[in-house]
Order: structure tokens, then sequence, then C-alpha cells
């Protein structure tokens, strides 16, 4: 059996100059901005985490909408494209740091809002990461998380080292196992992908939940 490969930073600064010009990405990072922003009362002065942010698609879509936005990531090809964005449209509080909160603790940063897209089946460890963000949150702080329902492994391909989506009811146990409360979800796109036997859609969920006061 050949080893499982791991979509590392490299991987995403490989694409990171091209990432924009793909339609269903900003569909996909518009989508989610219109559920967040439906599911929780944005205000500007909310401080906010966009985690696994890449370019910051989904933190431009949501921008006029919270104050100062903090986008982190692996990936520094990501996170140049993001700088150079805001550089051009003169954002004034947005701004990016390289940094991976599945190693390590905490930074001792807190925020109102954390929201992260397609970026959890990525993280080995789903409760560590959960975790990371419960202490990073105020208390009744919210948690917005968009991320592909159980699939079967075709997503990204069976030699690809990662979730293969996720089964609500167990993310949601795991979530509230953590310290999170009124966990719900809802779907907020399909992406459809050609293969061989024709085409196949995968649906994203988007799951909202809360730090208790």
């Amino acid at each position: 059996m050949s080893a499982k490969v791991r979509l590392d930073a490299d991987h995403f600064d490989a694409v990171a100059r091209r990432w924009d010009e793909n339609p269903v990405f900003q569909a996909r990072a518009e989508r989610i901005a219109a559920a967040i922003a439906a599911s929780v009362p944005l205000r500007a002065d909310m401080r906010a985490l966009d985690y696994g942010s890449g370019t910051g698609l989904l933190s431009f879509a949501l921008r006029d909408r919270l104050g100062d936005i903090v986008l982190k990531d692996t990936s520094p090809g990501m996170l140049a494209v993001a700088e150079e964005k805001i550089r051009a449209a003169g954002i004034g509080h947005m701004r990016t740091r390289r940094m991976d909160l599945s190693t390590g603790a905490a930074p001792d940063e807190r925020y109102d809002l954390i929201y992260s897209a397609m970026t959890l089946h990525h993280v080995p460890d789903t409760a560590a990461i959960l975790t990371a963000f419960h202490r990073l949150l105020t208390p009744g702080g919210w948690l917005c998380i968009a991320d592909l329902d159980a699939e079967d492994g075709s997503f990204h391909g069976a030699e690809v080292d990662v979730h293969h989506g996720f089964e609500r009811d167990a993310l949601a146990r795991t979530t509230e196992a953590v310290g999170f409360a009124d966990v719900v979800f809802q779907t907020v796109f399909e992406i459809v992908k050609a293969r061989d036997d024709g085409e196949r859609a995968y649906p994203v969920f988007l799951m909202v939940a809360r730090r208790p006061v």
C-alpha cells in the first residue's frame, strides 16, 4: 500500500497565485459568508479570526460587517497573496499572520468570532483544534466552521491524508465535548467534480456554535 500524502504548506504555496481565479472558490466563499451573516449577529466592533484563511476570500466577503480581522494560515504563499490584496484595497482592519494552531498552545489572544472554511478536514486532531478555538473565543463568542459532509474519499483522492468529510452528529458531539453549545448545521454549498463515472456533488455544511457566557 502506498504512503498517504498530506497537502502541506508547500502544496498551497504552489497554487496560491491561481487560487482566486477559480470561480467555485469565489462562489463558495460568498455563500459561506452569506450564511454566517444570516446566522450570527455580526457587529462592526467584533474582533474576528479567519483560520486557514488562504488568500482571504471569506474575510473579504465579510470585511464590511466586522472590526479587526486576523487571517491565519500555515502557507506563506497564500498569506502573501492576501497581504497584497489587503494593501491594494487600502484595508486597515485586516492583517495576516502565519500560524499553525494544531501545534503548541493557543496564543494569548481573544476573538468574538472565529470562522474557518474547508480547513478542518486537513487538521489531524479535530478535538484539539476545536479546543484551541474555544480558548481563543471570548465568553459568548461564535464559532463558524464550513467543511465537507462525510464522503468516500474521492474528493481529494484515497492517497491524500485528510478526513473524508465529517458526520454532522459526530462533529457536533466533539464540538460540545470541548465546551461549545448551541451547535447548529446547515447545508450552504455543493462542490461538483467530474469523475470517471460522471459528475459527483459534495455538500458543504456550515456549523455554528457558541462558547457559553
